[in-house]
């Protein structure tokens, strides 16, 4: 039912999709789920027939074009390893947010119950915009949490989802009291809203939170003022959100020179270090906590995807695998509403390329993660990923 539109719908779909121009322009999204009652809600399938799935990549993107592919060769693999009676079809957003919500579109025009993509936050609002009247569910490979709601949900390992495993994991330890330290740019201003909520939620008290100017003067600066912090407001905990880039050497090197002593302080890094074993060296590495995927898991994705298409797959290729595989075992399952925002939500999750995983009902997802740590220059996992929801690590 949910393919018929009412005429006034059509009529109005080219002024909602300018407005949705409009809104990328500005580089904010739109609230999806402002937009209908779609919360709850998506098409009825039969369960007895091929069900058409449309997977949105960005093929023709110079930039993407190759992840694009690997992400299809993945939601392959996952249909494959299930089982599941589907008609995948293939459609280029080319990396653009007009092209999206056009492909989108024609995608549900053409039968499809389901999207699984667009790659990028922009693409991924604007397909979701362009289906929101019809009830068709988004499942997108971003993981920006803003473009989250209604119709979209976001694959993508969020800040939010890794803060609250490193803030639950440090209460656990008897730790109460953290220093936050960012970039200051849009990704670390995320990152320090995230641990901050997060550390609200575990019954952290965030002492301080300092950002810095990505410049040898900036980087120091924001040390001596976050050591001078974490030692007078006696915190037990000291997070950075840097992303591996060349703030975190010096941070690991400097925080520890302005008097802030790993043994004295936790560190915590809200990126994965085991990319980088190059910092375990440092003087603030040893003894930090990070998180990472269920390695195992990971493992394995990456041993059957080279053996299918001879290279290993870039880090984002698993979420084309986790997003089929959610569609695919729920359609599997042969309910008529197995692709209703109620289905993809169930609370036992579904197991992905990284371990368990599941979407939540405001549009973004939790993730199951390890807590790793660095000793004598090695990776060590303290606790590992859970096998499953509700136990230890959720």
């Amino acid at each position: 039912m949910f393919a018929v539109l009412s005429p006034l719908r059509k009529a109005l779909r080219p002024f909602a999709l300018a407005l949705g121009a409009l809104a990328l322009t500005a580089c904010e999204p739109i609230d999806l789920g402002s937009l209908g009652g779609t919360t709850g809600g998506g098409p009825q399938i039969d369960p007895n027939a091929k069900v058409q799935v449309a997977l949105l990549v960005p093929k023709s993107d110079p930039q993407a074009g190759k992840l694009g592919a690997e992400l299809e060769n993945a939601a392959r693999l996952a249909i494959a390893d299930l089982g599941a009676q589907i008609d995948l079809r293939v459609y280029d957003t080319a990396g653009n947010a007009t092209t999206a919500a056009a492909q989108a579109q024609r995608a549900v025009d053409e039968g499809a119950k389901i999207i699984l993509g667009p790659l990028r936050q922009e693409t991924a609002n604007s397909a979701g915009l362009a289906v929101v009247d019809e009830g068709i569910n988004v499942l997108a490979f971003s993981n920006n949490p803003t473009i989250a709601g209604g119709n979209v949900f976001v694959l993508g390992q969020t800040f939010n989802n890794i803060a609250d495993r490193l803030m639950g994991f440090a209460r656990k330890q008897g730790k109460n009291s953290v220093v936050v330290v960012h970039s200051d740019d849009v990704p670390g201003q995320v990152g320090r809203n995230a641990i901050q909520q997060a550390a609200t939620r575990n019954g952290i008290t965030v002492v301080s939170s300092q950002g810095y100017q990505l410049s040898i003067e900036g980087v120091n600066a924001t040390a001596k003022s976050a050591a001078a912090a974490a030692t007078s407001g006696n915190a037990s905990l000291f997070i950075t959100t840097d992303a591996n880039n060349a703030a975190l050497p010096m941070l690991l090197q400097t925080l520890p020179d302005n008097g802030a002593q790993p043994g004295a302080v936790q560190y915590i890094g809200l990126s994965r270090w085991d990319v980088r074993p190059d910092l375990f060296g440092l003087p603030g590495a040893e003894g930090a906590w990070f998180t990472l995927p269920d390695q195992a898991q990971q493992t394995a994705f990456t041993a059957k995807y080279r053996a299918a298409h001879g290279a290993a797959p870039n880090p984002l290729t698993s979420l084309g695998y986790d997003g089929m595989a959610a569609i695919a075992g729920l359609i599997k399952a042969g309910r008529k509403d197995a692709l209703t925002a109620k289905a993809l939500t169930r609370p036992n999750g579904f197991s992905g390329a990284n371990g368990m995983f599941r979407l939540l009902p405001d549009g973004t997802n939790q993730r199951a993660l390890a807590i790793a740590t660095v000793r004598n220059n090695q990776m060590v996992i303290l606790e590992p990923a859970p096998k499953s929801f509700g136990g230890a690590g959720f």
